[in-house]
């Protein structure tokens, strides 16, 4: 194992290394960043140099560009389900499957200006879902943009003293409602987001601005959203246009103490989908509130969930699925072998003023799992999971694996004899990032 990190260690150094000396800055001598000298002779040396932005290519005083970095992520995971359908038909089925992988590339330029994007580089298509069939096909190459982005630093353009920060930025945007769509995939504390994150969150990169500010234990956010969609009704591959409606979001933060902060999150869609408008969110509006509790050694986020999934205008034409949701999510986590094994434990209820107003996740309950099984497609009016699981952190956040199971229960109210499911999931996840 040794040999292998070594080795590991001095490939990606070659390749970063060699992707700095191909990069020439116009008009002044360019400064490489120089990965550590020496060879790799144990985990800690690979671990801080991992951990230590190694992409960072160039970084300098050049008036023109002051800032050259690339990144990525590789995260692969594997689960088994079992459970047993509306109909009281027991299912299973085992899954592998590579999440993500990313790559991408920054800039800091013209002193006031940063860039950043970076695209999908695998489509995973071997397990079917209701929304995206399946063809049993594992693709590698581009598949679409993550992030395209253009921030502009308006605090240290203006001199305005009476900001920390202030920010303004354009083009493809992470879309983020709740604690768990806040936090990079590259550091969650579990497998999987929550269901009712994924609802709300439901992964969009919606084409937009945002001005962003600071002032000592305040942030705040404000944005407006094109709603627009590709044809076959999801995100646009790149930057989108403004040709229908629009979302409007703000946040609110505060950071009462070292251990203590609060964030609240709003969206309104207004898109209106008779109109022949293109509507990316599937509901008319939601909001979030969020506590966090950090003592270092453990600490506790809580999210509270409520909105509206609106009518035929939001893209939702059965009465169903329309109505009110709301849901509620605590997550306990404490240092078991300080930063090196962490616990984590994470309970979710979400409910719904009609039928099929909420929806589990489509990792893995929601899979086809034969002609017979019925879940539903994973839709019902009451949804509740409790997930336990461990964290072991290699180098950090930067490369760490994780394991967890995950019971959950489905009310599905006139479906089938029963009219509920349940499942249990195990999870084994592998996360890296530099």
């Amino acid at each position: 194992m040794k040999s292998f990190e070594i080795a590991l260690a001095q490939g990606l150094r070659m390749a970063l290394l060699g992707l700095g000396v191909s990069t020439a800055l116009a008009g002044e001598p360019q400064e490489l960043i120089a990965p550590p000298t020496g060879t790799a002779t144990g985990a800690g040396d690979w671990c801080e140099w991992l951990s230590n932005k190694p992409g960072t290519l160039y970084k300098g005083e050049n008036p023109f560009i002051q800032e050259i970095g690339i990144f990525g992520r590789f995260q692969w995971q594997a689960a088994y389900v079992a459970g047993q359908d509306v109909n009281g038909y027991e299912f299973s089925d085992d899954y592998t499957e590579l999440r993500r992988f990313r790559l991408g590339a920054q800039v800091k330029f013209l002193n006031y200006f940063a860039a950043k994007a970076n695209v999908n580089l695998v489509d995973d298509a071997r397990h079917a879902t209701s929304r995206f069939p399946g063809d049993d096909q594992l693709g590698w190459g581009y598949e679409d943009f993550d992030e395209a982005l253009l921030f502009f630093d308006a605090k240290k353009a203006f001199g305005i003293e009476a900001l920390d920060a202030l920010e303004v930025a354009y083009g493809r945007h992470k879309f983020t409602l709740g604690s768990e769509a806040r936090e990079s995939s590259k550091k969650l504390l579990t497998v999987e987001r929550s269901a009712i994150s994924n609802k709300v969150y439901d992964s969009l990169r919606p084409t937009g601005v945002t001005i962003s500010a600071e002032k000592g234990p305040w942030s705040a956010m404000v944005g407006v959203f094109s709603t627009d969609t590709n044809e076959d009704g999801d995100n646009v591959d790149f930057i989108g246009g403004w040709h229908d409606g629009l979302a409007y979001t703000v946040g609110l933060g505060y950071a009462a103490s070292e251990q203590w902060s609060f964030y609240w999150d709003f969206v309104q869609n207004d898109a209106d989908a008779t109109q022949g408008e293109d509507s990316l969110w599937n509901y008319a509006w939601a909001t979030s509130f969020t506590a966090e509790y950090d003592a270092e050694t453990w600490g506790v986020i809580g999210d509270l969930y409520y909105g509206d999934n609106g009518s035929a205008g939001n893209g939702v034409g059965r009465r169903s699925r329309q109505g009110e949701f709301w849901a509620l999510v605590v997550m306990p986590h404490v240092w078991l072998v300080k930063d090196k094994l962490e616990g984590v434990v994470r309970y979710q209820y979400a409910g719904s003023s009609e039928d099929q107003g909420i929806r589990a996740n489509s990792r893995y309950v929601r899979r086809d799992h034969g002609p017979v099984v019925n879940v539903n497609s994973g839709r019902g009016n009451e949804h509740q999971s409790i997930y336990a699981g461990l964290n072991y952190y290699l180098c950090g956040h930067n490369l760490k694996v994780q394991g967890g199971v995950e019971y959950e229960w489905m009310n599905t109210p006139g479906v089938g004899s029963q009219g509920d499911y349940d499942a249990v999931t195990t999870w084994f996840g592998f996360r890296s990032f530099f």
